[in-house]
């Protein structure tokens, strides 16, 4: 069994979780690549990180969720750490707002994060310890009105990272990372991104690799350290 610690990263195919991957597999860990239909890019990223493994499953699936854990456990051994990545988003006005739109962020954003924590927290605790960081959002700290439906999962996310800190320590440390403005593609020259860009103190726009960081920081650090939430948005959430 490799002396690597074993970290497994959900929605680790594109964006900011194959940063996260990439920069993870730089620094010594043996990443694990999750997955749902992203097939081509989750091929590309398991290649960036030295041949990574792969697990696919729909995180709108609980029993996906879990028989991915199982995966997990059975083809490498263990699980040392856990990136809940995944996530979804999307635009309404409040008012517009419709139970799929509500359910269809929900059921990723935090229904599938709890569980992908509960699952995780069952194979480390056959090891006394682990670590956890759940990636949330500045919209999980700030109101953004447009994005109710998200801000409410995210902040979700924030509260379940503190109540699972406690329910699990001192073995398992969990705390969560919170990016500010990170656009991708297209969403660069989205007009709301740039108004926001334009807000934040630090003068620009965050990338994926210091979202990464802030991961790596939580993995690294002294299991005095949980149930934290790190702000990586270029002082955005001062505004």
């Amino acid at each position: 069994m490799t002396s690597r610690p074993i970290v497994l990263v959900t929605g680790a195919a594109k964006r900011v979780g194959r940063s996260i991957a990439i920069r993870l597999a730089r620094e010594g860990f043996q990443v694990a690549i999750h997955y749902n239909g992203s097939r081509p890019e989750a091929e590309a990223t398991a290649a960036e990180c030295g041949g990574a493994e792969l697990f696919q499953a729909n995180l709108e699936s609980v029993a996906e969720i879990r028989q991915m854990f199982a995966d997990v456990e059975s083809r490498l051994g263990r699980l040392d750490c856990l990136v809940n990545n995944a996530a979804r988003f999307t635009r309404f006005d409040p008012l517009d707002i419709t139970e799929s739109d509500w359910d269809f962020i929900h059921s990723v954003n935090l229904k599938a994060t709890f569980f992908s924590c509960q699952q995780a927290a069952k194979l480390m605790m056959k090891q006394d310890s682990g670590r956890i960081v759940n990636i949330s959002s500045l919209g999980g700290i700030r109101p953004w009105p447009d994005h109710a439906h998200y801000c409410a999962a995210k902040a979700g996310v924030i509260h379940m990272t503190r109540a699972l800190a406690v329910a699990w320590a001192p073995k398992i440390t969990v705390n969560s990372v919170a990016p500010g403005v990170i656009p991708f593609g297209e969403e660069k020259t989205n007009p709301n991104v740039q108004a926001l860009i334009a807000r934040t103190p630090a003068g620009r726009q965050g990338s994926g690799d210091e979202i990464a960081k802030a991961v790596l920081n939580f993995l690294q650090a002294s299991e005095y350290v949980t149930g934290q939430i790190l702000a990586v948005d270029g002082g955005l959430g001062l505004t």
